[in-house]
């Protein structure tokens, strides 16, 4: 009898694997970190195998530990990091260089010149996104120009391509399934967003062989079966998805002004905007949150450079803080901020400014502020920056959001997301499971071997946390316009 999905979440520190139950409840979980190297400044790196090893190790950890038998899996969903870089041997599987990880910035200078020359107004009407080292295909040129020999074996069908799902895909099958989604497709600078495909263009002006390329299949669906000799059974794949686009889909933002804001080190908010995809004038991104029975389903992206990286500050920097959960009582025994806001241009502004040049600032200081007020600010400013992104997707899609999904470990502090409902006049929800982006993952699996049918939340998962708006609108207005003050003082 089939009782569980296992949910393989490849992160960039670490490795996990979850098992969910009929219930969609956690009922084990093992983690390992992977090594990341930095040869150079600005170039960060993996080992792939190193990967591919510590998620099967995590795999089998979470089987052996619990008892649980190959046999009672009924299917395995995938979620990764997004846009890091894999190219390996099509025959002996060994890949010809360490992943290059999406925070890699060796090619920006690459990636400016595209700018230079005029390239990034057919980029983004073609992929959603931006010339940027960020993305997938600079990644795989710097690859084929700089390791000896790679460019000829592409061109003669010899290596293979992939995204972290890709690779876990290829291996876990035996070499046998060379495949994607769409979600982690649309990351690449290589896929045409409204015609579904590998763009031909695309590919020759990153001087990349679409022979290099794997097929692209819906989000839910089936991508094979496991290796025999993996697990000791064939266990059915039938889930794909990037790690934004799980939890989106975790936290079942299935229809379009639905969003989800995950609070990490930065912040990551998605809006689901339905069957097209919507051009930002905001600078946000657009991309493709899933495929399912043929249909794709388009989304915003954007992110805030410094949420949770705030308070690492105060606490690092700083020393105002000793620790990070400190600042939900600190900042509550406060009435207000007195005035004070922090505006954490630390690397700049992202959407709605990108304002590169920005500084970070602290203002309204007065003899009567304190070290409390500081932090109240700085929590402040994460939820301000959230607001200034929720309202950059609507005025691009048109589409007003009713509520905001949250999850991240910045979303456990009920000072933040009070004050982000507050702010953003409307209710904020967070769910029971924490794991939104495994647990879309596993949900992506399980509606395609019916073990859960889409859409459905299980009464075991728990009640969501509702924090409801409490501030009146001229009090909402007051503080915003302080905040929209510091961000202009913060550009001069």
């Amino acid at each position: 009898m089939k009782k569980y999905i296992l949910a393989l979440d490849q992160g960039t520190t670490s490795s996990r694997a979850l098992l969910f139950d009929k219930n969609a409840c956690v009922v084990a979980m093992a983690q390992k970190e992977t090594i990341q190297h930095f040869p150079f400044p600005g170039w960060v790196e993996q080992d792939p195998r190193e990967i591919w090893a510590n998620q099967l190790f995590v795999a089998k950890k979470v089987l052996k530990d619990y008892n649980i038998k190959p046999g009672e899996i009924a299917a395995i969903g995938i979620t990764n990091q997004r846009e890091t870089t894999v190219v390996w041997d099509k025959q002996t599987g060994k890949p010809v260089y360490h992943a290059i990880i999406w925070q890699d910035k060796r090619t920006a200078d690459y990636c400016h010149k595209l700018k230079q020359t005029g390239q990034e107004k057919f980029l983004r009407k073609t992929t959603g996104l931006l010339a940027d080292s960020y993305f997938s295909a600079s990644k795989i040129n710097w690859i084929l120009r700089h390791v000896p020999g790679a460019k000829r074996r592409a061109a003669a069908g010899e290596l293979l391509f992939g995204t972290i799902d890709t690779w876990l895909l290829w291996n876990l099958t035996g070499g046998n399934v060379h495949a994607t989604d769409y979600s982690n497709a649309s990351r690449t600078l290589l896929f045409n967003i409204h015609e579904k495909k590998w763009d031909e263009k695309l590919a020759a002006l990153f001087d990349v062989p679409l022979s290099m390329l794997p097929v692209v299949r819906d989000s839910s669906g089936v991508f094979g079966k496991t290796e025999r000799k993996i697990f000791g059974e064939e266990i059915l794949v039938s889930g794909i998805a990037g790690d934004q686009q799980a939890a989106l889909f975790g936290q079942n933002c299935l229809e379009a002004g639905m969003a989800k804001n995950t609070y990490g080190t930065g912040c990551f908010m998605l809006m689901n905007t339905g069957i097209k995809p919507v051009v930002s004038k905001a600078g946000l991104l657009t991309t493709i949150a899933w495929g399912i029975d043929g249909n794709i389903t388009y989304a915003l992206e954007g992110s805030v450079f410094m949420a949770g990286a705030v308070m690492q500050w105060l606490r690092d920097k700083l020393n105002i803080i000793k620790n990070v959960v400190d600042s939900e009582k600190i900042a509550m025994n406060l009435e207000n901020n007195g005035g004070v806001y922090i505006v954490p241009a630390f690397s700049g502004l992202g959407a709605p400014y990108w304002d590169m040049n920005a500084k970070g600032l602290i203002t309204g200081l007065t003899q009567g502020s304190s070290s409390a007020h500081i932090v109240r600010a700085a929590l402040e400013a994460i939820a301000y920056q959230v607001k200034d992104l929720l309202n950059a997707m609507e005025k691009d899609s048109g589409i007003e959001s009713k509520l905001l999904r949250v999850d991240g470990g910045a979303a456990a502090n009920n000072f933040l997301m009070q004050f982000q409902s507050d702010i953003l006049d409307k209710p904020i929800h967070r769910p029971c499971n924490v794991e939104a982006t495994a647990l879309g993952a596993a949900r992506l699996a399980a509606i395609a071997c019916d073990f859960w049918k889409i859409g459905n939340r299980n009464k075991a998962e728990g009640a969501d946390t509702v924090f409801k708006p409490s501030f009146t609108e001229t009090k909402r207005r007051h503080l915003y316009k302080g905040w929209k003050n510091a961000v202009r003082s913060s550009r001069l």
